[in-house]
């Protein structure tokens, strides 16, 4: 069973202008499934969809047309909505708007508190939580005096402690410098391996191709579906949309311009460095 099925969604937004209200198909009738245990990277250019297939994703927005259940719950039936959100947790990609509390500590308890958990267990939760997340020094502290990389650990840390099978990451780093994007996607990634299923949201290819599947959508379609290996080996499909290719698949294409014959399979630095060295 998918802990995400959508079918058939569509979602149409309401704009203001000049000639009066027009409305706007953000998404326009996918399918898509999500495993559990899978990591999927969701990219696109902005206006593509992306952001807004995440907040269908967990209940922040509900379809026009179609349905999305989240294990097995549907996201249009309010009397479920919370098993719903408790199912499928979401990060954003500002932290400052999921952050509800002074003390760190604090903030990552308030989701297991309206949950009714005992405070023993809480307090278990919330160390573990944040020891997930390298941030359990910094517990007593204030979330305002935290750089942005740190803030976004703690709203991490406030997902985790909710447990939940699915976390969906909405642009997670892309308020972040290198080092804070480094630390989140390390962190993503070791979530996953613990079994936590992953949607990640990104417009960093860097990011994506460390996915088992990536979904790139245009115009609110899904444009290609597939493991990296098999979207990035159609590098001028991708940038007929505006898109960016990874570094080591673009070094790679040129290569084979060149008239080198280099694996479709070299999508990462590493693939590529590894390539190289054989001729060494």
């Amino acid at each position: 069973m998918s802990i995400i099925d959508i079918e058939n969604l569509r979602y149409d937004y309401v704009r203001a202008a000049e000639e009066g209200n027009v409305t706007v198909s953000a998404i326009r009738g996918i399918d898509l499934s999500v495993e559990p245990g899978s990591f999927t990277a969701v990219i696109g250019r902005n206006g593509s969809g992306k952001s807004t297939l995440a907040k269908n994703l967990n209940g922040l927005l509900l379809p026009t047309e179609g349905v999305v259940r989240v294990d097995g719950w549907d996201t249009r039936d309010d009397e479920h909505i919370w098993d719903v959100r408790q199912a499928a947790g979401m990060v954003f990609q500002n932290p400052d708007n999921q952050l509800v509390a002074s003390i760190v500590e604090d903030d990552v308890a308030f989701g297991p508190e309206n949950l009714g958990v005992e405070p023993e267990e809480i307090r278990e939760i919330v160390d573990q939580s944040l020891t997930a997340v390298n941030m359990y020094e910094f517990r007593e502290k204030s979330p305002h005096f935290l750089s942005g990389g740190q803030k976004q650990r703690v709203a991490i840390a406030s997902v985790i402690a909710m447990k939940p099978k699915c976390i969906i990451f909405d642009e997670p780093t892309a308020m972040l410098d290198p080092q804070g994007r480094k630390e989140i996607m390390k962190i993503i990634e070791h979530l996953h391996e613990q079994g936590t299923t992953i949607v990640l949201i990104t417009h960093f290819m860097d990011e994506a191709v460390r996915a088992d599947r990536i979904v790139i959508m245009n115009d609110g379609d899904v444009l290609m579906d597939g493991t990296p290996e098999e979207v990035f080996s159609e590098p001028a499909k991708i940038r007929s949309v505006d898109l960016d290719v990874p570094m080591a698949v673009e070094l790679a294409d040129r290569l084979r311009d060149q008239g080198v014959k280099v694996p479709k399979n070299v999508i990462t630095q590493e693939d590529l460095v590894d390539f190289i060295c054989q001729f060494k």
